[in-house]
């Protein structure tokens, strides 16, 4: 049998009912949007898209120049086909609507359209991650409401790798699958079947410039691990750190290891760092069907109730038996 394309595999999804044709095409037409982004991202200094854009986006962050064509790639593929009722972007205040002389679909669509992009301009990976929701607003216009779904709610989440390869990682709820695009034939193929967290791990990613501003439990945490051999863990630990999620979370389900963005004093006043429904949910729903586990240190991530739409979070994702004992140490106080 030749190698299987990532169509092949949504077909065969939907033949066993796990996943409907409109679910089926979002898909597609998400990933053909990854490839236009991973081309630009590619070609860097050589087509002009480094640098600032010169505009903020609605966390009052400075845009890169990537940043915006992501964003504008992601929203003009997935306008016209029929499957969505709205989409949302991290970039983005709004809700963007599907334009009125469009059909509108029975599904939402949320994504950061580049994850990392701080890294860009030294060729750093970054990545691009997006949540599938159910439409829940019938046949009126979606509200930023419509939106404000547990993440235990997703019908689909993936993620994008644009590094050495480009990776597109996905679940539907029946595991996580890995598919690089093969650049010559402009698909993307079947490279990692059912992508499992491994259950042991001498990696953990934080970023430990804030070490002075985490609450105890979280500095309890890391200074075991960095005992190693001498302290209660009993083995030595290295600590990784990209700056970009989607690269330091992918490390982590292909090696194994814990990723943490905790609550700190920086970051309390806004409820975390990291924004929920951008990158948490879909993160925490990979990880979970990778057999890892994810939480804000006080609950589940896939159970947090969001209130707005760039509500932000603390984020500890991983190995689910490190996960768990960080979570421990927050119930001790």
């Amino acid at each position: 049998m030749g190698r299987v394309t990532l169509t092949q595999y949504l077909i065969e999804q939907q033949r066993a009912g796990r996943i409907n044709p409109d679910l089926r095409l979002l898909i597609e037409v998400v990933a053909r949007a990854v490839k236009a982004i991973s081309v630009n991202v590619s070609k860097g200094a050589l087509a002009g898209v480094l640098g600032e854009a010169g505009t903020d986006n609605v966390q009052g962050e400075a845009q890169k120049k990537l940043d915006v064509i992501a964003n504008e790639i992601l929203l003009q593929a997935n306008e016209w086909g029929g499957h969505l009722a709205a989409m949302a972007s991290e970039e983005v205040e709004e809700v963007h609507q599907i334009p009125f002389d469009y059909p509108k679909g029975g599904y939402l669509l949320l994504f950061d359209p580049l994850d990392g992009s701080s890294n860009i301009d030294v060729n750093i990976s970054v990545g691009t991650i997006f949540s599938v929701l159910r439409n829940s607003s019938g046949d009126g216009e979606p509200t930023e409401q419509s939106f404000l779904q547990p993440g235990r709610e997703q019908v689909a989440a993936g993620y994008a790798v644009y590094g050495p390869s480009t990776l597109f990682v996905l679940t539907v709820g029946n595991g996580v699958h890995g598919f690089t695009l093969d650049r010559e034939m402009g698909s993307f193929v079947y490279t990692h079947p059912f992508m499992t967290v491994p259950s042991e791990t001498h990696e953990y990613a934080i970023n430990a410039s804030n070490m002075r501003h985490w609450e105890p439990p979280v500095q309890r945490y890391i200074a075991e691990l960095q005992q190693g051999v001498l302290g209660p863990r009993g083995k030595d630990f290295n600590m990784r750190w990209v700056a970009s999620m989607v690269a330091d979370v992918h490390r982590v389900l292909t090696r194994g290891g814990i990723f943490m963005y905790p609550l700190d004093e920086k970051c309390r006043a806004a409820g975390g760092k990291l924004r929920l429904m951008y990158e948490a949910n879909p993160m925490a729903m990979i990880i979970e069907q990778a057999g890892g586990a994810a939480s804000t240190g006080r609950e589940r991530i896939l159970d947090v109730q969001p209130h707005k739409l760039h509500q932000r979070v603390p984020v500890i994702l991983g190995s689910a038996s490190e996960v768990e004992r960080v979570v421990a140490y927050h119930q001790e106080g």
